[in-house]
């Protein structure tokens, strides 16, 4: 009997990792405006979850180690899903920095770098930089921007869409009207 509440943990765990990273994915996908691949991924995630809880309630509704390991599968699924997610879906980040030390010779350094940048000059004579970034550059554009100034104002938000700009990557193929 042991045993076989341990296997149904197991598979209760392994089944929860698998439905949420597969959430996670869909997620990311509709924010991408990706419906085809997020309603695919919905149907096998839903699959999943309706044998994990069906696994969860059916055989062992008062055992407390069912509820411990499908608590833990869905902590595991979402840290697996965003690992997943920042090495399969491109993407791009917005970075918004607010500078007051960097200059013209630093803007050429970030240029050096590959990275399109834009500069607005803001009421209180500090700098703003404009970046569209791939999201697979993201941790080392701030490694260069905190090497400039490591004490600027670093925002970074996701975009759904960039025309136009410094990128001419796959994902930049889109002709407005």
């Amino acid at each position: 009997m042991v045993m076989h509440m341990l296997f149904a943990c197991i598979k209760i765990f392994i089944s929860r990792i698998i439905d949420v990273s597969l959430g996670t994915l869909r997620t990311m996908y509709v924010v991408k405006g990706n419906k085809i691949v997020s309603a695919s991924i919905a149907f096998v995630e839903v699959m999943v979850w309706f044998y994990a809880a069906r696994e969860a309630l059916v055989n062992y509704d008062n055992n407390f180690l069912i509820a411990v390991f499908y608590s833990l599968g869905y902590a595991a699924g979402t840290y697996l899903g965003t690992l997943i997610n920042e090495v399969l879906i491109d993407g791009i980040y917005n970075v918004k920095v607010i500078t007051s030390k960097i200059n013209m010779k630093d803007i050429l350094t970030i240029k050096k770098h590959n990275y399109g940048v834009s500069i607005v000059k803001t009421i209180d004579d500090k700098y703003m930089l404009y970046l569209s970034i791939n999201k697979k550059r993201y941790s080392e554009c701030i490694k260069l921007i905190k090497s400039l100034d490591k004490d600027s104002f670093i925002v970074v938000n996701d975009a759904k869409l960039a025309v136009n700009g410094y990128f001419r990557k796959k994902f930049i193929d889109f002709k407005i009207d």
